[in-house]
């Protein structure tokens, strides 16, 4: 039987307009009544997550920031900080390099981008992904523990523009694109899979209990730590080879659908 289920949000609960699904409160209280624990898997920063899902703040299980940052019940269960030196070369190196290109430091605390990259554009993507966030006019001021970096391409080639000026990173830090517009660069070996298999560890759930659903490049190891993988039908092709079924589109509630799908197999 099922016990845990970890879900991406963008491009994959959410519809294109950032929503979750009509119905899915329903199939939460089903969800939570049958004791299986729903984790939001996100690149957002707990804050937003928690946001996301003001109700359920004290229910869901929160992998943040790609795994690097895991939170249940507002404690921190596991944490995989990158090196604070890696984060400012990084930054720095790409901020020279394409000023076009907007940075953030994702810290625990909070998100920390440069006042000089300040623009009602960039102000609302961050808003979107990071609620807690702050304008510094350098890197180097911020006292936070990293766990992140993340670059924003507004024109959506964020392999063609961004991958390009951080390849030679890929050696010595997670390197992935998490989507179009975004590419994340944590500490060697962080992915959201490391945060599943220590959340399966923490609360005594083996893989086969799991399942999880994604759609892009940074799902792919989550979904290779669950039983139950779900790619959705707008996902990437690399992450449809990588699960074990799919699932209807984002934008049809694919994920309350395989939930569905679950439940009539006997599985929850």
């Amino acid at each position: 039987m099922i016990k845990m289920i970890f879900s991406d949000m963008d491009g994959t609960l959410l519809d294109g307009r950032g929503q979750v699904p009509e119905g899915f409160d329903a199939l939460a209280a089903e969800l939570a009544a049958r004791g299986v624990r729903f984790a939001p898997a996100s690149g957002r920063q707990y804050f937003s997550l928690a946001e996301s899902f003001p109700r359920y703040e004290d229910e869901f299980l929160f992998l943040a920031e790609n795994g690097t940052n895991v939170v249940y019940r507002g404690e921190t269960l596991f944490t995989w900080p990158m090196e604070q030196a890696a984060a400012h070369a990084i930054l720095e190196e790409v901020y020279a390099a394409d000023p076009g290109i907007f940075c953030v430091f994702c810290g625990l605390r909070d998100a920390y981008a440069l006042a000089a990259q300040r623009s009602e554009e960039n102000v609302a993507e961050l808003r979107k992904y990071y609620t807690h966030a702050a304008w510094v006019p350098s890197f180097a001021a911020v006292e936070d523990t990293c766990v992140k970096v993340s670059f924003f391409d507004v024109t959506a080639h964020s392999k063609e523009r961004i991958e390009p000026l951080v390849e030679k990173w890929r050696t010595a830090q997670q390197v992935v694109l998490s989507s179009d517009y975004w590419l994340d660069i944590m500490a060697p070996g962080a992915n959201k899979g490391i945060a599943v298999r220590a959340m399966q560890e923490h609360f005594g759930v083996r893989p086969e209990e799991c399942a999880a659903f994604g759609d892009y490049l940074n799902d792919r190891e989550m979904l290779g730590a669950v039983g139950y993988s779900f790619a959705m039908a707008n996902a990437h092709p690399a992450v449809k080879a990588a699960a074990r079924y799919e699932t209807a589109s984002n934008e049809e509630g694919g994920v309350l659908l395989g939930i569905r799908q679950l439940m009539a197999k006997g599985l929850i």
